[in-house]
């Protein structure tokens, strides 16, 4: 069952997301099995994340590498919002 999982921690701004991303892909997680769509959200100078993950145990797998990138970037951890995805509708960025 797929879930979405929004994030939304403290002092996670654009610079500790870019370091957050390299050191992700540095460690050959960049792209982790299992998840199906990231989106970065910008608002007031900080990163939000939503995620769609195949599974719990996917996001799961992915959050033992996450994690502790994020607490040596001094980023004020909280708990996600989770829950299951009902319905995903495609469609097209227009060019900005």
């Amino acid at each position: 069952m797929a879930i979405g999982c929004y994030f939304v921690h403290e002092g996670f701004t654009r610079e500790k997301y870019e370091q957050a991303i390299r050191r992700l892909e540095e460690s050959g997680a960049g792209a982790p099995e299992g998840r199906r769509y990231h989106v970065a959200l910008e608002s007031d100078g900080e990163i939000s994340v939503f995620d769609v993950w195949e599974s719990q145990r996917a996001l799961d797998a992915f959050a033992g590498t996450l994690m502790p990138i994020l607490s040596e970037l001094g980023v004020g951890l909280k708990k996600p919002t989770v829950a299951r995805v009902h319905n995903v509708i495609e469609g097209h960025l227009a060019p900005t």
